[in-house]
């Protein structure tokens, strides 16, 4: 699609408006690449960020088929975000396009390769590393970025979805709300009943200052020992370990200290939720709503509420059902004035 086409296809409705942001598309100087072993499958892959043109967007490339980053693409899985097309599924992503969004990589080609199973693979992995997203962070930015051109050389306009009216998505004492703000900020609360994580806020503008590479990006994915053996059990966290994740055990509380922050539990929250709206980005615009997005008590499924705020966002809805984790559907309906959504 031409840049003209494109910008066409981003249409403002009655909850977003698309505006020019003040900046160009940017994408990476040269390549950019990493290798390790994956959270779930316990496999090793290898991904290379490459440098793409303006309107093109992220996309991965894997076994000769292009997935989109964005939420079209996206479906549930348990415990992490997941893109699919045409049978090929890439997952665990949400680490990687956390980076990508905040740092402002607009166009990005991400190619993976699988380092221990054949080219007949129909699924992929991004490697967990460390954990957090500090890592692809600290290559973004040794190596740099620069405008992205179009097809003809010229530099592209970079817009970004302002909300114009609050939405809330809500179950039980859980949430998702966003209101109008003049920039992004996302508040994120958590409570769980383990001691040494208890009740944790955190908030902050995360595209101001560089403010998500100091306080955001090296904050590692946690989980509580106890449930490590159910999670196994079912053919996850495979790859998992001391080397890429905090643990907290009821009884003993963080497995392996120290940690990055005091509160690094709820900063990961706020990694995973940058990285899960990243997916509304289209033809290399951002992707994170120009708005305060306040979430409470969301944990293990982020993405179905993730999606559910984009539907509202993009308003395509009245009353729409979602099977979420084989067992809960999500009923959602949209009122005046706040749009608020119950989940019941």
């Amino acid at each position: 699609m031409a840049i003209s086409g494109a910008l066409n296809a981003l249409k403002s409705s009655k909850l977003i408006s698309w505006k020019p942001c003040g900046r160009v598309q940017q994408t990476l100087k040269r390549r950019v690449e990493a290798s390790g072993t994956t959270l779930h499958s316990g496999k090793s892959s290898t991904v290379r960020l490459l440098p793409e043109l303006a309107g093109k967007g992220r996309y991965f490339y894997f076994n000769s088929k292009s997935i989109p980053a964005s939420i079209d693409y996206a479906q549930e899985s348990p415990l992490c975000t997941t893109l699919s097309n045409d049978g090929v599924k890439i997952r665990t992503v949400e680490h990687l396009l956390s980076a990508l969004e905040a740092m402002s990589v607009d166009n990005c080609r991400i190619e993976i390769t699988n380092l221990d199973s054949d080219d007949s693979d129909l699924d992929s992995e991004v490697p967990v590393l460390d954990g957090s997203a500090r890592d692809w962070v600290e290559r973004i930015e040794k190596d740099g970025l620069v405008a992205a051109k179009d097809e003809c050389g010229n530099d592209c306009e970079k817009l970004a979805p302002y909300l114009n009216e609050p939405i809330h998505v809500s179950k039980n004492d859980s949430f998702v709300a966003a209101f109008p703000s003049p920039k992004v900020r996302v508040s994120y609360g958590i409570d769980f009943p383990q001691v040494a994580i208890g009740s944790q806020w955190f908030s902050l503008a995360p595209l101001e200052d560089s403010l998500y590479a100091k306080e955001i990006a090296p904050s590692r994915t946690f989980c509580i020992y106890e449930e490590v053996e159910h999670m196994r059990k079912a053919g996850l966290i495979k790859g998992g370990s001391l080397d890429n994740a905090i643990v907290c055990s009821a009884s003993k509380g963080w497995l392996n200290p120290p940690l990055r922050f005091s509160d690094e539990p709820c900063r990961h929250k706020i990694l995973d939720l940058v990285g899960d709206l990243s997916l509304f980005a289209r033809f290399g615009n951002q992707g994170l709503p120009v708005a305060h997005i306040v979430v409470y008590k969301v944990i293990y499924d982020l993405w179905a509420w993730t999606q559910m705020l984009h539907l509202c966002l993009m308003h395509k809805f009245t009353c729409i059902s979602f099977f979420v984790h084989g067992c809960m559907y999500l009923y959602a309906y949209i009122y005046t004035r706040l749009k608020l959504v119950e989940l019941t």
